[in-house]
């Protein structure tokens, strides 16, 4: 006879067995075991097997990326290969106990069928096998430890009863932590995919303002050329102007000079005949020298002169106040909220 607690718990074991089972080789797990970003997990070596076919049609495809044969997911592998793939370590676990769960069974049970395995003897009873369980002191024992010894005032279950609720209860928890593990790695692979698009959106951000920036640079330049060329083309009509100005002030000394140095040599002449004598045939009387000395030396109207303030540049200031004022307030559109993601979930073990 099966009591309903051992068929419930082949049950939860064989559900066990088949969430342990890697879709490409249709095998227990065989360590280690590598999950993939969909959350689906495969034996490392069928998954480094780039010519191995599953029995669903799908092939593990060379050159860095393979489908998970479980969801066609693609997954694109790194540099490492299959070695960059995370390492399931609570599957591996998991694989353990069950494998240890099922040696202490003595193996797969035939239906119907009741195993007996050899069974521990009582420590104060020493021709007793313990047969019974203690739910008081939640301590197996054995039939005469509650007729006449230290369980007999406490209340007890029978052994195989004991025995197959923990086993499920033991099930249940596992099928939590595989469960919760992997909501985690999806978060995990989330936060992961969260990571490159911030690190590509940044990216992309600052080139834009680094271009914008480029376009603001290129449009003072182009401002700041246009503007010293009107500087430059008043400096040289003004510095033109001066220099033809200063040549015909230099012409005017240069012909008071050379009228000057006449003179003089005219007045070095002591004999009164000799000096009349010499004025009278000179190409210039004296009368005709008095009259261009007084000339050159009074008369300049005929020469222009700079206007006061002439020099002056003041016109060509500009206000860059307001540019700025602008400039400096350059910011980001302001955004009313932050974006965040906050992990939430609250995570039973």
């Amino acid at each position: 006879f099966v009591s309903p607690s051992t068929c419930q718990s082949h049950s939860v074991m064989e559900s066990l067995e088949k969430q342990l089972i890697c879709p490409i080789c249709l095998e227990m797990f065989t360590k280690p075991v590598v999950i993939l970003p969909c959350q689906h997990n495969l034996c490392r070596k069928c998954a480094s097997n780039p010519y191995l076919s599953t029995r669903s049609g799908s092939t593990v495809t060379s050159g860095g990326r393979f489908r998970c044969p479980s969801c066609r997911h693609e997954v694109v592998l790194d540099r490492h290969g299959v070695y960059g793939l995370q390492r399931n370590l609570l599957v591996e676990n998991i694989i353990d106990m069950y494998k240890q769960g099922q040696g202490e069974d003595g193996g797969e049970e035939e239906p119907g069928v009741e195993v007996k395995p050899e069974q521990p003897m009582c420590e104060e009873h020493e021709d007793e096998k313990i047969n019974i369980y203690c739910v008081t002191c939640s301590a197996p024992t054995c039939s005469l430890c509650k007729v006449f010894g230290a369980h007999k005032d406490c209340e007890v279950a029978p052994l195989n009863d004991i025995f197959n609720k923990q086993k499920v209860e033991l099930a249940d928890c596992v099928s939590m932590l595989v469960g919760n593990n992997e909501r985690i790695q999806a978060i995990v692979s989330q936060l992961e995919e969260t990571c490159r698009a911030v690190d590509e959106n940044s990216r992309r951000q600052k080139s834009k303002v680094c271009e914008t920036f480029d376009h603001l640079f290129a449009l003072l330049e182009e401002k700041k050329s246009e503007m010293t060329v009107k500087i430059n083309a008043e400096q040289e009509e003004k510095l033109d102007y001066i220099r033809g100005l200063r040549r015909k002030y230099t012409e005017h000394v240069d012909g008071t000079a050379k009228l000057l140095e006449t003179a003089i040599q005219t007045m070095d002449e002591s004999e009164m005949a000799l000096f009349l004598q010499v004025n009278l045939n000179a190409p210039r009387p004296v009368q005709h020298f008095m009259l261009a000395a007084k000339t050159l030396g009074s008369d300049t109207s005929h020469l222009d002169k700079v206007q006061h303030g002439y020099e002056n540049m003041d016109h060509f200031t500009a206000n860059f106040e307001h540019q700025r004022r602008a400039l400096s307030d350059i910011d980001f559109i302001k955004r009313k909220q932050r974006l965040h993601l906050p992990i939430t979930d609250n995570f039973m073990f």
